[in-house]
């Protein structure tokens, strides 16, 4: 009984050793595509989140109290700048002018008949009739009458303005936003009544990490005059090109970004205020060592590829990536241009194993993988 346990186990150990022969001699007699890193320049495309805003965008508000009487627009309506947006009753206001012109009016009879004593004061003040001290109390007269005059002209002012404020006129032609109030609403000083958007242009507001910025501003691929692109949120690019137009003197200690801002042209008004993007900054990479990604694999947030010594076996390798286009690595380390790595069939493959290599032209699949 022993002896046939032995047996058997021999005869399993061969068929093992069969086996795996026969797998690697059927591996050694594959072909596998295989590549040399590729030189080269490219450019590199950053993203980085931003907020769009309209060149101009205002609440208006109401500065008096009133009955809203009349909405001259709808939401959405194109308003030319001075056109009549709201009305709000001015029936007290109207009397407030009144009442503060005949108050004006009287201030000036008052101060005129004052003038007329204090120069009947002064020539009997020469003929010696009355005293200086009365002569003085004509002046005060007269001086205190000019005062009310002046009262009344700055009431009927604030009269009329309160008047003007009755009617809300567009401060610039725009885009009118959300109405909240209907006609008959009761409003108070400072309701909002809408806001109004100049989107003609757009500001993009974006933040680039202190590191980035000072690689950029080492590297001159930034400035105030940089063309950038616009990603807009279904993540199709924006057609018109913006250009930076400044960034801020100072870096934000708490997140350690550097505040740019981009303006863009808005002819369709497709972009709106308060919408979202991604700005793109290109770099120019100058002989960066490039690979496809499809010929790496990651093991533990680690990328690695397979290489091909001289006498043909698979070498498993981790290289460090330094950035992530479309479909390629540019890398750091782990690989130089007299490397060959295998290019397709990578899940084919483990360390150790011999295969026959077909070399391919690495620059042809590069660029291919890359538009």
């Amino acid at each position: 009984m022993k002896k046939t346990f032995i047996h058997l186990g021999l005869y399993a150990v061969l068929i093992f050793q069969a086996c795996t022969s026969d797998n690697n001699k059927k591996k050694s007699d594959e072909k596998f595509s295989v590549i040399y890193p590729v030189v080269a320049d490219t450019i590199y495309n950053q993203e980085y989140i931003a907020d769009i805003q309209a060149i101009q965008n205002v609440e208006l508000r109401s500065r008096v109290k009133g009955f809203l009487d009349m909405i001259h627009v709808d939401e959405s309506q194109l308003v030319k700048e001075g056109q009549i947006l709201f009305s709000i009753g001015n029936l007290g206001y109207k009397e407030e002018v009144l009442k503060a012109k005949a108050q004006l009016k009287t201030a000036i009879a008052e101060a005129k008949m004052a003038e007329l004593q204090l120069q009947n004061a002064q020539i009997l003040l020469e003929k010696k009739i009355i005293s200086k001290t009365e002569f003085e109390l004509a002046q005060a007269k007269l001086d205190a009458n000019r005062a009310k005059v002046d009262e009344a002209a700055s009431n009927e002012s604030n009269a009329n303005l309160n008047l003007s404020y009755t009617i809300i006129k567009a401060p610039f032609t725009g885009i009118i936003n959300r109405i909240p109030n209907k006609t008959g609403s009761l409003i108070t000083e400072g309701t909002l009544l809408t806001t109004i958007s100049d989107n003609k242009q757009v500001f993009a507001y974006f933040n680039v990490s202190e590191k980035e910025y000072l690689g950029f501003v080492k590297e001159k691929e930034i400035n105030h005059q940089k063309e950038v692109t616009l990603v807009l949120a279904d993540n199709h690019p924006y057609p018109y090109l913006g250009i930076i137009e400044t960034m801020e003197s100072e870096i934000d200690n708490s997140t350690g970004n550097h505040a740019f801002r981009a303006r863009f042209p808005n002819p369709e008004q497709l972009l709106k205020h308060g919408a979202s993007g991604k700005i793109q900054l290109s770099k120019k990479l100058k002989n960066v060592l490039m690979i496809p990604q499809k010929s790496t694999f990651e093991i533990q947030e680690k990328i690695y590829v397979f290489t091909v010594d001289k006498n043909n076996i698979v070498r498993m390798r981790n290289i460090v990536p330094k950035y992530r286009l479309p479909h390629i690595y540019v890398v750091e380390s782990g690989l130089s241009i007299s490397d060959r790595l295998i290019y397709e069939g990578i899940q084919q493959v483990k360390d150790g194993d011999k295969i026959i290599p077909e070399q391919v032209l690495p620059k042809e699949l590069i660029v291919g993988e890359s538009r």
